[in-house]
């Protein structure tokens, strides 16, 4: 038996090792030309510490109290040179990839759907042999690289990997290189590289409820971690706030109603901002975030959205007075 484990690095790479029942974590890494920080395998120096955001495992009684406290323990703090693990599970690691000698991988595949699921939003669908090899946590992104030029956009997930296929939500940039060849001249069958997985904006272990804030584009990493969810389940439960600025931009409804069917502690609003909109919800998302959402801060909050949304959230949750047990946010702004 073998569990997979993502070593999330302080530049935002990604990598994934797999560590064989009984093997340590540092054992595994290395084997796989990892090196994360070790300065001894005998649980005594410490160098190994990191955190672990998520899964099961036992770390034993071969170390000493200098190299790991009690404190560090029950705050999720391990030593991956006695870290063995139960399940799969997700680490942070304090040290660059570059540091640990790893780097971005590097993905070669074909489009196979592309098309317009609004004036402002660009469904892309990429397949590939190698991307059956591709492994992310839900809510992370990738560097595309725009065909014809050396340039690379920076994407999330909207999808989990299936069958060697991903997609991908896309604002429709004017004059924007990435959109002008996806409207223009991009057909299926069209090479794409891709490289990562980035972002330390990813689904964490549910403990709470979910509150998600989407605007725009950045609906994206939600529906890949509510596939998860989805997969999975979920006893707590999960709202999404969706907000965009005009009628024509909601997007992936069909998919939102699909994944309440699905997941029963899911639910979602969406609004549109434009005071010309006819869409029953108006207005920001701020306005649409209800006091049992909050649940008193214990909440888990996740935002993806262009930074005034984020500081209007921030500003919101001040004068609320919320303190949410986590907040996690990824800003984007459009790139031409």
């Amino acid at each position: 038996m073998s569990y997979k484990v993502a070593l999330n690095f302080e530049d935002g790479v990604t990598r994934f090792i797999e560590v064989d029942s009984g093997e340590t974590v540092a054992d595994a890494a290395y084997r796989q030309g990892i090196n994360i920080p070790l300065d001894c395998r005998d649980g005594a120096c410490g160098a190994c510490k990191c955190l672990a955001e998520a899964g099961r495992y036992d770390l034993g009684d071969n170390y000493i109290e200098d190299a790991l406290s009690e404190v560090e323990k029950a705050e999720g703090l391990v030593l991956t040179c006695q870290m063995r693990l139960e399940s799969d599970c997700v680490l942070r690691i304090p040290a660059s990839s570059e540091v640990c000698k790893t780097e971005q991988a590097s993905y070669e595949a074909l489009i196979s759907d592309v098309r317009a699921l609004s004036p402002s939003v660009i469904g892309l669908s990429i397949k590939g042999a190698s991307l059956t090899r591709l492994s992310f946590l839900p809510g992370q992104y990738v560097n595309l690289r725009v065909p014809g030029s050396d340039q690379t956009r920076a994407y999330s997930f909207s999808s989990l990997p299936q069958d060697g296929e991903v997609s991908f939500l896309i604002r429709n940039v004017p004059g924007g290189l990435m959109s002008g060849y996806l409207s223009r001249q991009a057909r299926a069958g069209d090479a794409m590289t891709l490289t990562g997985p980035l972002g330390s904006f990813y689904l964490r272990e549910i403990r709470r409820p979910l509150l998600m804030l989407a605007g725009g584009t950045g609906l994206a990493p939600f529906t890949a971690m509510l596939e998860k969810i989805a997969e999975s389940g979920s006893d707590h439960p999960v709202h999404l706030i969706y907000g965009v600025t005009h009628d024509a931009d909601l997007v992936e409804m069909d998919r939102l109603q699909e994944f309440a069917a699905r997941i029963p502690t899911f639910s979602f609003t969406a609004c549109v901002a434009s005071p010309e909109s006819h869409y029953p919800h108006k207005g920001y998302v701020t306005q649409h975030i209800k006091p049992h959402h909050l649940n008193d801060g214990e909440v888990d909050i996740y935002l993806c959205g262009p930074p005034p949304m984020v500081e209007a959230v921030n500003g919101f949750l001040r004068e609320q007075g919320i303190q949410p047990a986590n907040f996690h946010y990824e800003k984007f702004a459009a790139s031409v």
